[in-house]
C-alpha cells in the first residue's frame, strides 16, 4: 500500500486542481502548476521503484 498511496494522492490532487479551475477558485496557470507538480511526484516515485528492483535506468555505461 505504501507505493499506491503516492499514486492516489497525486490523482486526487490533480482531480482537485481541475475541479478548482472549473469552479473558478484558481486560474489556468495555477491548475497547470499543480498538475505538473503532482505529475512530477508520480514520475519520481516510478523512477525510485525501478532503482529498488535493480533496474537503474540512469546508469552511465562506459
Amino acid at each position: 500500500m505504501a507505493g499506491r498511496r503516492t499514486y492516489i494522492i497525486s490523482a486526487v490532487g490533480i482531480v482537485s486542481a481541475v475541479g478548482a479551475y472549473l469552479v473558478g477558485d484558481i486560474d489556468v496557470f495555477g491548475m497547470l502548476q499543480t498538475i505538473f507538480t503532482l505529475g512530477g511526484i508520480y514520475f519520481l516515485r516510478k523512477s525510485n521503484e525501478k532503482e529498488e528492483h535493480g533496474q537503474d535506468s540512469r546508469k552511465i555505461s562506459e
